[in-house]
């Protein structure tokens, strides 16, 4: 009788024991949560890259990947977004509870965004290369279709390189497959040749959407290589925007918006990229063209990861502080670096 007691006592331990473990096992629902309190979203990336390597349950690394990923592409760290994807594609594991729920093949369509968002046609073409390629989900299949092009988009030099994809985003108009694609087609095509006819039937046929709000200039596009300096047959221009001051309805800024607020206050910009091209040539044209408009306009040269050599165009902040402002009234796109 003794004898089971103790034995009875050393599995209650041992089962406290193992529930004690089990409850610090670290989850990407909690590492998400935390990641929320810091001051910043790039204080919010450290942590979580901190935290990843302490998780040992396959579904719930998966899982803190995939949210990590979002965060990196928000900052537009779209190299750092496309590993991060292309790390959750690799875990074999389901969703973890209580995180978005995605398949590795989205993933994958993920990762080839946000390859292509940073000019790094290669690494797209090897992830629609892959198996995903074969895949029988008709949604995952149109992506395919969709990103093929803008990969080809994305290596063209001059015009004449345009021309096959473009062939190819019209066909798409007409394929049933592709109609939930539609808008985003009418808007590459509007974008690349200026044709008014693409971006009316955006602004007609589905006025709620981003595509329509981007035609009308109450969205911009973020200057990524693809979507700004890829070569283009005509001039796509924005509306001024629909939204009067005096409609918006103001309310009271959440905690993380008064966060981004201040933190946007504390940063200082020294300098206005105008552009990034993989032919020096381009970039020089554009270069000159800024200074015969008065800008100092300058170029200096960033090798990424996919070997590919860019040549940045740069504008330096001026002492008033308003350089921004300036290159955009004479009608150039810019983003601030440091």
């Amino acid at each position: 009788m003794k004898l089971k007691k103790i034995f009875s006592a050393s599995a209650l331990v041992l089962f406290i024991s193992a529930g004690t473990l089990n409850a610090a096992e670290l989850t990407a629902r909690f590492i998400a949560t935390e990641s929320a309190k810091k001051d910043s979203v790039e204080e919010s990336v450290q942590y979580i890259k901190n935290q990843i390597t302490k998780i040992s349950v396959p579904a719930e690394k998966r899982s803190a990947y995939i949210f990590l990923a979002g965060l990196e592409e928000q900052l537009s760290y779209y190299e750092e977004a496309q590993k991060s994807y292309a790390q959750a594609a690799g875990i074999a594991a389901g969703d973890a509870e209580g995180m978005p729920k995605k398949t590795n093949e989205q993933l994958v369509l993920d990762a080839v965004r946000c390859a292509l968002s940073s000019g790094d046609y290669i690494t797209a073409d090897n992830y629609l290369n892959s198996a995903v390629r074969n895949s029988k989900n008709a949604r995952v299949q149109a992506y395919i279709k969709l990103y093929t092009q803008w990969s080809a988009l994305c290596k063209a030099d001059s015009i004449s390189d345009l021309q096959e994809p473009l062939v190819m985003l019209q066909a798409y108009l007409k394929v049933e497959s592709m109609q939930e694609l539609k808008p985003v087609i009418l808007l590459t095509l509007w974008y690349i040749t200026g044709d008014t006819s693409y971006s009316k039937q955006i602004t007609s046929a589905y006025p709620s959407s981003m595509e329509a709000a981007i035609v009308k200039g109450d969205i911009q596009l973020l200057p990524t290589p693809f979507w700004f300096f890829v070569p283009k047959s005509g001039e796509a221009e924005q509306g001024s925007g629909t939204y009067a001051e005096d409609s918006i309805v103001k309310s009271e800024p959440t905690a993380a918006e008064k966060k981004a607020a201040a933190a946007a206050d504390k940063n200082t910009f020294s300098k206005w990229q105008l552009g990034l091209f993989r032919t020096e040539s381009n970039a020089k044209l554009l270069a000159e063209e800024a200074k015969a408009k008065g800008f100092p306009a300058y170029i200096t040269t960033e090798k990424r990861a996919s070997g590919t050599t860019y040549f940045i165009v740069l504008v330096n902040e001026n002492a008033a502080g308003n350089m921004a402002d300036q290159l955009r009234n004479a009608g150039y796109d810019c983003y601030a670096v440091e």
